[in-house]
């Protein structure tokens, strides 16, 4: 069995934003050789999200509209959390879209249903974050 570890860096230009990553995972097991196995792709910073959903901006946008009912920016004051930072909307934002995907790896590529891609959703942006690539296999 073999291992690849990768780092991908983001910064994004808005606070929030959804970054369809999937070609650059892609590279990633074509750099690792791996043929049969799984790729764990997760964000390394607790305001951020890898998940896995349609490349379609209407959804993107619902997805927007919806996080920012369920855990809205401001006030920033109805967050405890919110002092030194404000971003209490973001960890929660980050709770709700998940930590990390896994896919399978099957003749070397990644093994999607239909319409499936990662993303990358960033939900207090605007300075360099990392996002881990770990694919195990053979």
């Amino acid at each position: 069995m073999r291992s690849y570890r990768k780092e991908l860096w983001f910064q994004t230009k808005q606070r929030r934003e959804f970054i369809n990553i999937t070609p650059e995972i892609q590279a990633c097991l074509a750099e690792s050789g791996i043929k049969e196995g799984f790729v764990l792709c997760n964000a390394m910073h607790i305001t951020a999200s890898v998940f896995i959903n349609d490349n379609e901006s209407g959804l993107h946008h619902d997805f927007e509209v919806w996080l920012e009912k369920l855990a809205p920016e401001k006030p920033y004051s109805q967050y405890r959390h919110n002092g030194y930072e404000d971003n209490a909307d973001a960890h929660l934002k980050r709770t709700v879209m998940g930590r990390e995907v896994v896919v399978a790896v099957t003749n070397g590529r990644l093994d999607f249903g239909p319409w499936e891609q990662i993303f990358y959703g960033e939900f207090d942006g605007k300075r360099k974050k990392r996002v881990l690539v770990k694919i195990i296999g053979e």
